[in-house]
């Protein structure tokens, strides 16, 4: 019953894959990035503010013919407006689903947290798949829609622009997976 009255509940902040390569001049650059990672940054205060735990994710490519996240390059590092604080935990996944192969389900269980609030790139693949994993695997997730990015996609001949992809994914998670709600509303929550 406690956790009802902490504004923040027992949740865990997830930060995924805000990594160099995916803002201008990296080698993956997304649609308004900067954007997000000031929304993840804000959400990464308001966590630290409360002293609710917070993990870092980190993409470093594994696959033959990678092009970005290269293991020891600039790109691969987690962006500075959102970069770790020392104490906080860094998980390193080589796969979209953050919890495939990692210890980021064992950290969220040892965390005692039964929700997760997500921010991170790519809405399309690495957030779509870890929401989905983490809701598998019985937590209630909140997505900070507005503290996540994407890019344009293609499919079929059809180009899909990147708010198309964001507003696609997002309604799909919303659906059945996580709530999805702005940044905005974790300031809301303590009121």
């Amino acid at each position: 019953m406690s956790h009802d009255t902490h504004p923040l509940g027992d949740a865990i902040l997830l930060v995924i894959d805000i990594q160099n390569d995916y803002f201008p001049g990296g080698a993956m650059a997304l649609v308004q990035p900067e954007a997000a990672a000031a929304q993840a940054a804000l959400a990464l205060d308001r966590f630290r503010q409360a002293g609710r735990p917070v993990i870092h994710i980190r993409h470093e490519a594994a696959r033959p013919g990678a092009t970005f996240f290269l293991p020891g390059t600039p790109g691969a590092e987690i962006q500075a407006a959102v970069a770790p604080r020392p104490g906080e935990t860094v998980v390193t996944k080589a796969w979209p689903n953050s919890f495939r192969d990692t210890a980021l389900g064992e950290a969220v269980a040892a965390s005692g947290a039964s929700r997760l609030v997500v921010a991170g790139m790519m809405t399309h693949m690495c957030v779509d798949a870890t929401v989905r994993a983490g809701f598998d695997l019985g937590y209630a997730v909140t997505v900070l829609a507005d503290a996540c990015a994407t890019r344009d996609l293609s499919f079929d001949g059809r180009q899909v622009p990147a708010a198309d992809v964001q507003a696609a994914f997002l309604a799909a998670l919303a659906a059945v997976y996580a709530a999805v709600v702005p940044t905005a509303a974790l300031a809301a929550a303590a009121r």
